[in-house]
């Protein structure tokens, strides 16, 4: 009797986590054929994540956009239709907002500075217990 049955076909493997962040956090315009078919099954089989998809793909357009007038309105719909972290995001965008609506919305960026003082940080970090603040001076000064 099992010679003659037939196996059934083997189930496709779920995606993993990686997959599925990808899928919802890249543009739709760079996914592959087969990521945009497996993206859209899942958000079929999960209104929760569609929604979650849907807030993530408008928070990316508001930044990408410099749109932070937009960003209280987008803060109102997380807090009302979000999963639990993007509530919790939203929440935290809300503590600091007047902050928040200008990065969104002014070309200047705080990027470069961050950059030296991270340099900074690493030589300090490769130097330590080694010599005295002379040399990280010199370190800091003639790194390239």
């Amino acid at each position: 009797m099992r010679a003659a049955a037939t196996p059934a076909p083997p189930r496709p493997a779920a995606p993993s986590v990686r997959q599925v962040t990808g899928w919802l956090t890249r543009h739709p315009d760079r996914l592959t054929d087969e990521d945009r078919t497996g993206r859209q099954a899942l958000l079929t089989r999960s209104p929760a994540l569609a929604t979650t998809c849907r807030l993530v793909r408008d928070f990316a357009e508001i930044m990408v956009g410099r749109r932070g007038h937009k960003v209280q309105e987008w803060i109102a719909r997380a807090r009302r239709d979000g999963a639990p972290a993007l509530r919790s995001f939203a929440a935290g965008l809300l503590r600091d907002l007047d902050a928040v609506t200008a990065g969104l919305t002014m070309a200047y960026s705080s990027g470069p500075v961050e950059g030296h003082v991270n340099r900074i940080k690493m030589l300090k970090r490769q130097m330590y217990g080694r010599a005295n603040f002379d040399l990280l001076r010199k370190r800091v000064v003639h790194y390239v």
